[in-house]
């Protein structure tokens, strides 16, 4: 039995304590921060993902045995090694990869080093600084358009631009390389564009053994039919009917495979999630990026048809038992739609009163930017809360999804209207 603490307070998390809640070897869950549907789970503790110490108190305090790590900014900080490295804490299990693991996600440019090495598929690139920004101007005049910049470090999601004209390419690349988004701009990627369908595979690793999660398809744009601008994710629907078994299979020898393999032979602790997101380019996948964690909002997606404990998968990690666990996978089909706030994702309302989310349905509701005042559950965050179904078709879950949705309300409450569309008949097209 497993007293656990989990970091974050977004809807990521609400899923995960979600599933967590239903494994036998669940004794007490814990989340810090949490929000009101986490709570609804377990005890939220107000403390920051960030604020090591007092963490390490608290797990203390309430004998945690198994920590799981949310959100990627913590693991970047290297939350993994602190707990590694204190002999008080190095028998917790913490679902996270160490501080190097996580450069995969911390930083552009390792990852993009890392994946040439190991031979896996992934577009063309260079890395400038500001010294040298006249080659990175050099590089550019040599691709074709569109131009993809990516700041090397975390930047809230918001660090990548796709920019249509190579004037604009320079000027944001300058402004980049000078402070547009602080330290995290001060190395940037450049790297051709890739056409395609994206896609995000998820696998779990104790670092030598891994099972893969279910895949999905998930959402940036903020409008209809992918317009507007990017955001955290709009949506998310799992299975994806063009990742059929033998795309699939070229996932798994070609990235999957080979990153496990180029973790190993580099020495790198890495005990938890690593996110994939990929690019269909006629059949064959090549790589966008990494994540060191679990996406919002695929993990709502993904949590739902994942049938085994995920409690019991976590435990295995600790001692490279991970080959010997079962990983179902339901055959159903999973599809969430998100509702944000008025003007997300620039400048948004907080504080408005959600009424409708004690509807008698058989989706969940996961609460992501929410908090309690008054004793009355408000919007708190741009993206809100998601709808997720579980069903036998795109068409069945994406009508259940909307109907719980329509039944929500909030001053500005605003989703997209045509998660899943796009999926429709795939097969024929």
């Amino acid at each position: 039995m497993h007293n656990v603490l989990l970091l974050g307070n977004g809807g990521r998390e609400h899923a995960i304590a979600w599933k967590l809640n239903q494994s036998t070897l669940l004794s007490k869950l814990y989340i810090a921060p949490g929000n009101p549907g986490t709570a609804l789970l377990g005890e939220n503790v107000n403390i920051g993902v960030n604020d090591f110490e007092a963490l390490k108190q608290f797990v203390s305090d309430k004998k945690i045995t198994l920590v799981v790590v949310g959100p990627e900014e913590p693991l970047v900080n290297g939350i993994t090694d602190f707990f590694d490295e204190d002999s008080q804490l190095q028998n917790i299990i913490v679902v996270g990869p160490s501080k190097r693991g996580a450069q995969l996600e911390g930083s552009k440019d390792f990852a993009k080093a890392f994946m040439q090495r190991y031979h896996i598929p992934t577009a063309r690139y260079q890395t400038f600084t500001a010294d040298t920004i006249d080659k990175g101007y050099a590089f550019l005049e040599n691709l074709q358009a569109p131009y993809v910049l990516k700041a090397d470090g975390l930047a809230a999601g918001k660090g990548v631009l796709i920019i249509d004209n190579l004037g604009d390419a320079k000027l944001q690349l300058h402004e980049m390389l000078h402070g547009k988004f602080g330290k995290a701009g001060n190395k940037v990627v450049i790297e051709e564009y890739l056409k395609g369908i994206e896609l995000s595979v998820f696998v779990l690793t104790d670092g030598k053994n891994y099972k893969m999660l279910p895949e999905a398809k998930d959402y940036k744009r903020i409008g209809a039919g992918d317009t507007g601008p990017n955001t955290g994710g709009m949506g998310s629907v799992s299975p994806v009917p063009f990742a059929d078994g033998a795309f699939m299979k070229k996932v798994e020898d070609r990235i999957v495979a080979p990153t496990i393999q180029g973790l190993q032979n580099e020495n790198i602790s890495y005990q938890g999630f690593i996110f994939i997101g990929l690019m269909d380019v006629n059949g064959e996948p090549y790589v966008i990026e990494y994540n060191v964690r679990l996406g919002d909002p695929e993990t709502q997606s993904v949590l739902m048809r994942l049938e085994s404990d995920l409690l019991e998968l976590f435990e295995s990690l600790a001692n490279n038992k991970l080959s010997e666990k079962e990983c179902r996978i339901s055959p159903q089909t999973a599809l969430t739609v998100v509702c944000t706030a008025k003007g997300y994702p620039d400048n948004y309302e907080k504080g408005k009163i959600i009424t409708g989310l004690d509807v008698s349905t058989s989706n969940k509701i996961f609460y992501a930017g929410t908090a309690i005042h008054d004793n009355k559950i408000v919007t708190s965050g741009g993206r809100v809360l998601a709808v997720t179904s579980l069903g036998n078709t795109i068409e069945e879950v994406q009508a259940q999804s909307y109907q719980t949705v329509a039944e929500i309300h909030y001053e500005g409450k605003y989703f997209r209207p045509d998660i899943g569309n796009d999926l429709f008949n795939y097969s024929a097209k």
